[in-house]
């Protein structure tokens, strides 16, 4: 069985694309990058998830940055 790691737009992607040093700052550029192949994934909605239940505080997860994903965490 494929669990939705498997489907995911970025699997074939450097991992390092995915962890800009600053998203906010000077690695904006590298994270709209990771956001744009997130943005193309059919299993973007599981990613966030799995992000979000797993705190995970680092990194572009779900087309989300780490500011959006603790935004997330708050709200839920």
């Amino acid at each position: 069985m494929l669990t939705w790691r498997e489907w995911a737009a970025c699997q074939d992607c450097e991992t390092d694309l995915f962890f800009p040093i600053s998203p906010q700052g000077p690695g904006r550029r590298q994270a709209d990058e990771a956001k744009a192949v997130c943005s193309t994934c059919s299993v973007r909605q599981q990613c966030a998830d799995w992000a979000l239940d797993t705190a995970q505080q680092y990194g572009i997860w779900g087309g989300m940055d780490e500011a959006e994903l603790a935004r997330a965490r708050r709200s839920a």
